[in-house]
């Protein structure tokens, strides 16, 4: 998006130092990401940085209020309820697309808020990475309250670990080697110390709760979560002991409840020139007129599954389930990435944290798909390069 440094940086792009590039992260832990890494990092110019950061404030402001948690109440699903909710959540981040004014400048729009961890560790190795294979100038970076990434880690393991053992705080998923993330958890478990632990593994004695370890069973303490419940409800065939409804002596790093509060059940509640309208369903009292403008996205879904881009009044009048479902009027991403083959749309995620006894969230690191097909995803970009997941790489001011 800065015109001189992506033509420098595309007129200097060899295959195979990507491809190097490629192997370093591989070998940083012995593990291929299971996703595809793109090609370049974006640089993001100090205009565009402080629409983002006002974005993420003016959204915060919503998530801080007293009565936020009264607000998003009707987010928990009824029978999903896990005791010990912490007063705010631990994790967030905003996902924005980079669209374009009638006048021709950028601005981020919000596509999604979500009270879940995204890729913390993976992000800080990718974006060392990409500097370490390419000529990234001084002047830009990834992580933010200007910290290194020595000082970031630091951050995750107080954040995360606390004051516990790390041997007695898991990573808690469903089959964790088997996720498209994995990389991230085996980041974590290099980074800060604590194991990748799928859910069906944990024993539960009385309110205690162990995982096996080197033929022990050993305490968990507390749980960074990273289940997400719409595709653990779906696994009727792992056997398990531990549910997530039930009491047990443990604390979390990021309290599921969040995951429902924060998350396209926010969406209506915003009212900023960076977020689109959206409207639940089931309180619209007029199909809009225009209703090729606006998306049909699930609430309890994630990945993508289940949004109707293209939709008709008989989508709408077919829903079983109305409230569960908003509306959101539609955003057109800009091909603002220029790459040697055709230009490529990118969505950066602003990666932030809640601190314990903090006032609001602040930002730490970043997130950046690129992508060309008509969403953003791997299913909307086989067989295109200069597309997948990335870095973004912020003009300093």
């Amino acid at each position: 998006m800065i015109a001189d440094l992506r033509k420098q940086f595309n007129a200097n792009f060899r295959p195979e130092t990507y491809q190097a590039l490629l192997d370093h992260v591989t070998a940083q832990y012995n593990f291929k990401p299971n996703f595809r890494i793109a090609e370049s990092p974006i640089f993001i110019p100090k205009s565009l940085k402080h629409q983002l950061l006002e974005a993420c404030e003016d959204i915060s402001d919503v998530i801080v209020r007293p009565d936020f948690r009264e607000l998003s109440q009707g987010a928990i699903v009824p029978g999903l309820e896990v005791p010990g909710e912490n007063p705010h959540t631990v994790f967030l981040q905003m996902d924005f697309g980079v669209c374009r004014q009638p006048d021709g400048s950028l601005i981020p729009q919000l596509i999604e808020v979500q009270g879940f961890p995204s890729l913390y560790f993976f992000q800080d190795l990718i974006a060392r990475s990409y500097r370490k294979f390419y000529d990234i100038p001084e002047n830009f970076h990834h992580l933010f309250g200007g910290r290194t990434s020595e000082e970031y880690v630091k951050l995750l393991r107080e954040v995360i670990v606390g004051d516990h053992d790390p041997e007695n705080v898991i990573l808690l998923e469903v089959e964790p080697e088997k996720q498209v993330t994995a990389i991230d958890f085996i980041a974590a478990k290099h980074m800060i110390g604590i194991e990748p632990v799928c859910v069906s593994q944990l024993k539960v004695v009385g309110k205690d709760v162990f995982y096996p370890k080197n033929g022990r069973l050993v305490r968990v303490e507390k749980v960074f979560n990273r289940v997400i419940f719409d595709e653990l409800m779906h696994r009727d065939d792992l056997p398990r002991e531990f549910y997530f409804t039930e009491e047990h002596n443990i604390e979390y790093a990021g309290h599921p409840h969040w995951f429902f509060r924060i998350s396209k059940h926010t969406l209506p509640l915003l009212d900023s020139k960076y977020v689109p309208k959206s409207y639940f369903v089931n309180e619209l009292q007029e199909i809009p007129e225009d209703l090729h403008n606006y998306v049909l996205k699930p609430l309890y879904s994630f990945a993508g599954s289940g949004v109707i881009i293209n939709i008709n009044p008989h989508d709408i009048k077919a829903l079983r389930d109305p409230e569960n479902f908003i509306l959101q009027r539609k955003v057109e991403y800009a091909a603002a990435i220029e790459t040697p083959t055709e230009p490529a749309k990118c969505e950066i995620r602003m990666l932030m944290l809640w601190e314990r006894d903090a006032p609001r969230p602040t930002i730490v690191n970043n997130l950046v798909r690129l992508s060309k097909g008509i969403m953003v995803g791997v299913r909307y970009n086989k067989d295109k390069d200069w597309v997948g997941g990335s870095v973004g790489f912020f003009e300093a001011d």
